[in-house]
């Protein structure tokens, strides 16, 4: 067992901080723990003393544990930590970047904000800068959700809905720019509901176009050298999970309303919806096991929306829905996705862990028609605890999708 422990340390850190690191930001993962912090009380709820990736390294470096008593040292001071890293994905292929997050208080009754940045350089030759900042205000009654990207993004599309193929695989390449700031109010208990402006640029859009030398999607949709998409949202939030890196029980549901006006700059006027619900149980009931559905829904209720801002696999906040298939495999004016994954423990020190998950997509092609087949995605992963305390795993999962499409996933806490 010590030898699989350390092989699979050592893929792990290969690994585990990839272009898509930055995509904790919002639920608020510390990349490097603070031991001050973090003591073995789990040891009282426990049958087996909980173990993590930094008790391994400390036990190969030959540290005994730290003796300080818990103590939160999260302040208005802020807790910068960074780190570089190298790390693969289907969409980036192997990528060097540096992350870096930054957690503090405003005041002593609010929740730890966070602050999330990156950068990162790939071998498919794209430049990745993204921030994510969540913001608790005094007594976490309001919260500020910022999503700002800069992308230099070479990524192909494959035409629109699920109907595509591979082989209508179009070469793309653009440059990126987002703002997102969100305010929300608590309502009463895990309720809470905002408002916010939202802006997605897109310029230098340029496309190599098909093998076959048949029109594009792109093509036919409406080619633009650039695109603006500027509005505002109406959000709502309900959140019950027991942990929000790592839930084992609990339910999560979002919805955002979005309007652009072209009196704020956009193209043309278009509306977009976006539910999120999931929900989470320990099965079989009272073990450290857990099934989890979730449910994403987003779709474009008006207008016509620029190709490049349609719904599409892995461009939600987090890059995680479709396991299974690259980023923009499938993309449309409707996307309907559903997934479920069994959770379970490999060791009883929870320090290895593992999942299966399956998931369909079903896409619509331009705004105004209907949905397409189901794409279905399959695969196993496995888990190791990044941080007993807070649960974070990093995770590796290998799915499989139709067509003969495969691959390697990396997320640092879990997909959702």
């Amino acid at each position: 067992m010590s030898k699989l422990i350390k092989f699979i340390f050592a893929l792990s850190a290969f690994f585990c901080f990839s272009a898509q690191l930055w995509a904790q930001g919002n639920r608020g993962i510390p990349i490097v723990r603070d031991l001050q912090r973090e003591r073995d009380s789990l040891a009282s709820k426990e049958p087996v003393p909980q173990k993590d990736l930094y008790d391994v390294l400390k036990s190969w470096m030959g540290k005994p544990k730290p003796t300080v008593p818990h103590k939160d040292t999260i302040t208005s001071k802020p807790n910068i930590s960074l780190i570089p890293a190298v790390g693969y994905t289907l969409t980036t292929g192997f990528a060097l970047s540096l992350s870096g997050n930054m957690q503090f208080r405003l005041d002593s009754t609010a929740r730890v904000s966070t602050v999330t940045a990156s950068a990162a350089v790939s071998t498919n030759k794209q430049l990745i800068i993204p921030v994510q900042s969540t913001i608790w205000l005094k007594n976490s009654n309001y919260v500020l959700i910022g999503d700002y990207r800069f992308y230099k993004y070479p990524q192909s599309t494959y035409g629109l809905g699920t109907n595509s193929k591979p082989e209508d695989e179009n070469p793309m390449n653009f440059n990126y720019i987002r703002f997102y700031e969100t305010l929300l109010r608590k309502i009463t208990g895990n309720f809470y509901l905002g408002a916010g402006y939202i802006i997605d640029y897109y310029a230098n859009i340029s496309e190599k176009g098909t093998k076959s030398g048949a029109p594009s999607a792109y093509e036919l949709y409406g080619m633009l050298p650039h695109t603006v998409s500027s509005g505002l949202t109406l959000n709502a939030l309900f959140d019950s999970r027991d942990n929000a890196i790592n839930a084992s029980k609990g339910a999560y549901a979002s919805m955002q309303l979005r309007t652009n006006f072209e009196f704020l700059g956009s193209n043309s006027g278009w509306q977009s919806l976006i539910i999120d619900a999931r929900k989470y149980f320990n099965f079989p009931a009272g073990s450290k096991n857990v099934l989890a559905f979730w449910n994403y829904d987003w779709v474009v209720i008006s207008g016509k929306p620029p190709y490049l801002n349609l719904p599409a696999n892995a461009w939600d906040s987090y890059s995680t829905t479709g396991r299974g298939y690259v980023q923009g495999r499938f993309r449309g004016a409707q996307m309907i996705y559903l997934e479920s994954e069994y959770r379970f423990r490999l060791t009883k020190n929870g320090l290895l862990g593992g999942v299966i998950f399956a998931n369909a997509e079903s896409f619509s092609a331009a705004p105004g028609s209907g949905l397409q087949s189901i794409q279905p995605a399959f695969g196993p992963g496995l888990r190791l605890k990044l941080n007993k305390v807070s649960k974070t795993n990093i995770g590796l999962d290998y799915g499989f999708g139709t067509g003969g499409s495969s691959g390697l996933f990396v997320c640092v806490g879990e997909v959702f």
